[in-house]
């Protein structure tokens, strides 16, 4: 394996084919992965970042990339430099590019341990242990000479399409079925209902409307939902990620990567899902509803629709994404975790009294919990 590694972003270009025939063979990818996400990314957020993406090759053919970035995250004890994957949790979910993320990684790893270290912390997060992993990223690290701590990262609310949708639908609680068609009637009692769905073919299939009409109703309802009052998060309709998440919106239907979702009532938009797709495979970035059109619902009735459309077309799997998860537990058929794996260097002083701190939580959370159990 020869790994050539690319700190600016510009010097991809001439792997964009390579990266868009690896991506189609990588295990349950997502748009995130994608050189023309990660384009987007760096010109919003790589100011204060260093690219580091490795390209392994065998025998001249380019065999899998893998992606990472080196960030200044602040902590307690001041700023640490960490090295992790470039998907920031935009996702839920990142792994090496290729059908063998696996070896690509391994490789990768060998690179970054005989290369000058420019970061204090090196952490894999996002990764995918149970459905595709499988412990995979920390025997490779270990192969490398780098030990590492795993821990659980976050989890996923994901709908599972590998059956009818009949067959999910009647799996749903009874209770929560009666609610979704109270929603439904109660709506049609005050107006006309529309479901839109706009999913473009992209650019390839001269498919690449951005519909920044449809766009425009999406910020509308979130600027009047509770995503309009937050002033710290990253919603839709935030002044932080506003111009971000405009040049992703065409970067996303020219790629064919766009699923758009809004529901309406009487023309007026009360309800929309913004997501990203690839090959089956769905994640709901943002979504919310406009109190002032309805409170009758409409963000239930709208998840319906989606995911009943999405049986209809054939996608594979719905991520729900992270957060809220209760809101999302009456539709999500199985709960995913997301791990990450750190490593800190003996030599890395900061990295060090990081990993004293986190242990010294850990066995305080153990000894509270012991305490507890005891009483």
């Amino acid at each position: 394996m020869h790994v050539t590694e690319i700190n600016r972003v510009e010097d991809l270009s001439p792997y964009r084919q390579p990266w868009a025939a690896l991506l189609a063979e990588t295990p349950l990818a997502t748009f995130f992965q994608s050189l023309e996400w990660l384009d987007v990314y760096w010109r919003h957020f790589g100011q204060t970042q260093k690219l580091r993406v490795l390209i392994v090759e065998s025998a001249g053919q380019v065999v899998g990339i893998v992606p990472l970035v080196v960030r200044t995250e602040q902590y307690r004890l001041g700023g640490v430099r960490v090295l992790t994957y470039p998907l920031d949790d935009w996702g839920t979910f990142y792994s090496p590019i290729g059908s063998q993320p696996a070896a690509a990684l391994a490789a990768a790893l060998k690179h970054i341990r005989g290369t000058p270290r420019d970061w204090d912390l090196l952490d894999l997060r996002w990764v995918d242990r149970s459905r595709i992993d499988g412990g995979e990223t920390q025997h490779a690290l270990a192969a490398a000479g780098l030990h590492a701590h795993e821990q659980t990262w976050d989890e996923a609310a994901i709908v599972e399409m590998n059956s009818t949708w009949d067959a999910y639908w009647s799996s749903r609680e009874s209770h929560w079925r009666t609610n979704v068609r109270r929603s439904e009637k109660k709506l049609a009692a005050q107006g006309n209902v529309q479901y839109i769905r706009y999913r473009p073919q992209g650019a390839a299939a001269n498919d690449a409307d951005p519909r920044w009409d449809l766009y425009e109703m999406c910020l509308q309802i979130a600027q009047q939902s509770w995503q309009g009052t937050v002033t710290n998060g990253t919603t839709i309709s935030h002044d932080a990620v506003r111009a971000y998440l405009r040049e992703m919106h065409l970067a996303a239907v020219e790629a064919g990567a766009l699923d758009l979702n809004l529901l309406l009532l009487d023309g007026k938009p009360a309800a929309f899902a913004y997501n990203y797709h690839y090959r089956g495979h769905v994640y709901g970035l943002r979504m919310g509803f406009d109190a002032n059109v309805t409170r009758d619902g409409a963000g239930s009735v709208l998840v319906h629709r989606m995911l009943q459309d999405s049986f209809d077309r054939g996608d594979r799997v719905f991520d729900m994404g992270p957060g809220s998860q209760p809101c999302k537990r009456h539709w999500r058929t199985v709960t995913v975790p997301s791990y990450h794996y750190m490593h800190y260097p003996v030599t890395a002083l900061r990295a060090q009294a990081l990993r004293a701190q986190r242990g010294i939580k850990t066995w305080l959370g153990r000894s509270s919990q012991r305490a507890t159990s005891a009483k």
